[in-house]
């Protein structure tokens, strides 16, 4: 089903080929790049939504920074966020090599802190940081949104574990618990998409 999905959307660029494929050869844990799928899906959202400004909080290898950056227009910036430095070199190699370079701003250290500090408004958010502080993440975000924006949060069906009555997982109690978070939230209008290891949508009310 997944290559025939594959086989029926829009291709990725080559360069985003390159990319998936770099990281796959050159950094740990490469599942977590957002690939293909996800990243025309992450395209798609941010064209229907239209923002200006956009954060990303997680960047890793700038997959998914650069879907995004595909639909910004010109005078649209996104700023994206990794805490690991040691990520640094090979994050910023490639995305200060893409096409998309001159929309996008890359930050090393903790969303939690430099976010607030950028003293921007923004009209869409995508979590993919550290599970452990995705609520802490989400308030945040819901602070630094402008009316009617939206937070796209990845992983909120953690490959299934979401159903376990005991983890045993830090990871997978704080996604049970943001999910639940977020569920009981009147702020907000939400809904929670089967996309690979699943992809939140929330709306902030007007």
């Amino acid at each position: 089903m997944e290559e025939y999905i594959l086989s029926h959307i829009d291709a990725e660029s080559e360069y985003l080929r390159r990319l998936y494929r770099d990281t796959h050869l050159q950094l740990l844990y490469p599942h977590m790049v957002s690939g293909h799928l996800q990243g025309r899906v992450l395209k798609m959202l941010t064209a229907l939504l239209a923002p200006k400004q956009v954060l990303e909080i997680g960047t890793y290898s700038g997959y998914s920074a650069l879907c995004m950056a595909e639909a910004l227009p010109e005078d649209g910036l996104l700023h994206t966020i990794e805490i690991n430095d040691e990520q640094e070199t090979f994050t910023r190699k490639w995305l200060e090599g893409s096409p998309q370079a001159a929309k996008i701003r890359f930050y090393i250290g903790d969303a939690l802190q430099l976010a607030p500090a950028l003293g921007i408004g923004f009209d869409l958010i995508y979590i993919d940081g550290d599970k452990r502080s995705y609520i802490d993440y989400y308030e945040m975000s819901l602070a630094l949104l402008n009316e009617g924006g939206c937070i796209l949060v990845d992983n909120t069906l953690w490959d299934g574990h979401v159903l376990e009555a005991h983890p045993a997982s830090a990871q997978t109690l704080s996604i049970q618990a943001f999910n639940d978070y977020v569920a009981a939230d009147q702020r907000v209008e939400k809904v929670i998409l089967p996309l690979r290891d699943g992809l939140s949508i929330v709306r902030k009310r007007a």
